[in-house]
């Protein structure tokens, strides 16, 4: 077993008192078979929410529902969990060429959450893009599997674009992050499904945490891991579902610990809702991941 030991922490401050609202969070590691079980998690709020609830959406992610009284100064929530997510070794390619995926794709007759039918057309969040979809051709090697069409376009979008965190926000439309070669985990996830789906790829977004890697002989730095988000593409019914990052430009094989998935990052935004406030509110966010028993 490897097991991490997961801490969150998001903490929102007001400007003057807040009011009524009700808030939905995405952020509980999902339960995945033979690939990563969630031991145990506890979620504390400050204050306490009027009302919690929890629900599983159509795409299979655990939702906390809270509604949150008026009055608020400040609200600070902490998830502590641990979850064995092992070490995965690649499989063999067993995808089938590009151009035979099409037909696979006719051939699967399910319509659950992780049906590739869903993750195929455009989304709201990602439309079609002709500038995405030029670049994405144009990474394609001559008779490539299904999933070396996958790591190609990965790796050319990776060396294609700069990680800049002051270049975009939450709303930014994935067009414009390409276009400016600038962006974050979420742009390079939104970019690369746009390209995969404009081969006839189904691609989905992945929102979780990323464990990072301290250099030798340097402290682990509690707080340096993140809320991360990379690609799900669907390549083929004997492949099925690989996962790729490619803000990193590798598969996500054990450091990458899943929350859910969905159509674009709305889909599994880890923070949605509304509160009734006036003035500004200011937030924090942490996440520490460490192997359980080190320092």
């Amino acid at each position: 077993m490897t097991i991490h030991a997961l801490q969150l922490m998001i903490h929102y401050e007001f400007d003057r008192p807040a009011g009524a609202g009700r808030q939905l969070f995405r952020i509980l590691p999902a339960a995945l078979t033979g690939a990563q079980t969630l031991l145990s998690a506890q979620v504390f709020v400050d204050p306490l929410p009027a009302s919690r609830a929890e629900f599983t959406d159509f795409f299979g992610t655990r939702v906390i529902e809270m509604s949150m009284p008026p009055g608020l100064n400040d609200l600070t929530l902490t998830l502590n969990a641990r979850v064995d997510r092992p070490e995965i070794l690649l499989a063999p390619d067993f995808s089938p060429p590009l151009a035979d995926l099409a037909a696979q794709i006719g051939g699967y007759r399910w319509l659950v959450g992780a049906s590739p039918h869903h993750f195929l057309a455009p989304s709201r969040r990602i439309p079609p893009m002709p500038e995405v979809e030029h670049f994405a051709r144009a990474t394609v090697p001559f008779g490539a599997s299904t999933r070396q069409t996958v790591e190609s376009l990965g790796r050319a979008l990776h060396a294609e674009m700069l990680f800049d965190p002051t270049a975009t926000d939450v709303d930014t439309a994935p067009a414009q992050a390409f276009a400016q070669r600038r962006g974050v985990c979420q742009d390079f996830a939104q970019i690369m499904i746009g390209g995969l789906r404009s081969l006839g790829i189904p691609a989905a977004y992945v929102g979780g945490y990323l464990r990072t890697h301290p250099p030798p002989g340097a402290a682990r730095l509690v707080g340096a891991d993140a809320m991360h988000a990379w690609v799900r593409a669907w390549t083929g019914t004997a492949q099925g579902w690989v996962d790729f990052d490619p803000t990193n430009a590798c598969f996500a094989l054990g450091d990458h610990i899943d929350v859910g998935f969905g159509r674009d990052y709305a889909d599994v935004a880890p923070v949605v809702g509304m509160l009734r406030m006036e003035g500004k509110q200011t937030s924090r966010l942490s996440v520490d991941i460490a192997p359980e028993g080190a320092a």
